[in-house]
């Protein structure tokens, strides 16, 4: 566990500064006089940042197996829920439900309001899934989420049952699930846009970021290299910025260029999301710590 007063003193003699110089459109991004503040610290790693329709924001310490809550009135961090599927990626559907990416059993959750779990999907064609990482729900209600292998030491098996590392889309009310992506070395970030015809997907096995178009029936077509970085979990703005995770946060806007590299004092930034009343705090999940930053634009 790093040092919290280390951490604080990083901040304050690193991360002072806002925005970096040469890096344009920053100025339209990052709020006046924004710095990087250690929200919490002590856990063992943290996951899947997901912000409720009151601006709560949910995340996963998923080696310790819960779900956490940041709230939005007190600002005070509580556990959610554990045990938790050893989740990873969260999302929340247009009921208000939390789902996860619970890769313990190779599952998709659903958790409503009252904590009840409901199982929605841990196979595909008759094999277990790898382990889902992280998802995103479209506008009409399909799950898309990513199904990477990563090696559990919770997990008895030391190999996965299907063959490749995929992108699925699950409607949530039938049950039908269909493998949408399946030319990725390894897929894992994985987000959309607002209006439900976007959908971004990092292969972070081969270091790059894809977007792709989105048919009315969910399909994926017109498949386009966004840029040459891949991402863990990942999140966009109002403006159509996309956040990319890894070393600190990288900003990318619509059309694919670098306009703002965020530094973050740990080796590896897991995922990142908006949170807060008015959507304008951007949460950063950082190996045992989260992060905050106060921003102009707003998440979606």
């Amino acid at each position: 566990m790093r040092n919290h007063a280390f951490c604080c003193l990083l901040l304050a003699t690193t991360f002072g500064m806002w925005p970096a110089s040469g890096q344009s459109g920053s100025k339209d991004i990052l709020g006046d006089g924004a710095k990087l503040k250690l929200l919490k610290a002590g856990y063992e790693f943290t996951e899947g940042p997901a912000a409720d329709k009151d601006g709560n924001v949910f995340f996963t310490d998923q080696p310790n197996n819960r779900i956490l809550k940041w709230d939005a009135d007190s600002g005070e961090v509580t556990t959610y829920i554990q045990p938790a599927g050893r989740a990873n990626g969260l999302f929340f559907d247009r009921n208000g439900d939390l789902l996860a990416a619970a890769d313990e059993k190779f599952e998709l959750w659903r958790i409503d309001g009252s904590k009840n779990v409901t199982v929605l999907l841990g196979s595909y064609e008759g094999k277990k899934l790898n382990g889902p990482n992280d998802l995103w729900i479209a506008p009409g209600g399909g799950i898309y989420f990513t199904d990477p292998y990563y090696q559990r030491p919770y997990w008895q098996r030391t190999k996965g049952e299907l063959e490749r590392q995929q992108v699925y889309l699950l409607n949530p009310d039938s049950g039908e699930v269909h493998a949408v992506v399946q030319d990725l070395v390894q897929p894992n970030g994985i987000i959309g846009t607002p209006d439900g015809k976007t959908l971004y997907i990092a292969d972070i096995g081969d270091g790059k970021t894809y977007s792709y178009s989105i048919g009315e029936d969910g399909s994926l077509t017109q498949k386009m290299l966004f840029c040459d970085m891949g991402s863990d979990g990942m999140t966009v703005d109002t403006q159509g910025n996309l956040y990319l995770t890894g070393d600190g946060v990288t900003v990318f806007n619509s059309k694919g260029k670098q306009i703002l590299h965020i530094p973050v004092p740990q080796k590896w930034t897991a995922n990142v999301t908006f949170g807060g009343k008015d959507r304008n705090i951007l949460f950063i999940t950082a190996m045992d710590s989260v992060y905050t930053l106060d921003m102009k634009v707003k998440g979606v």
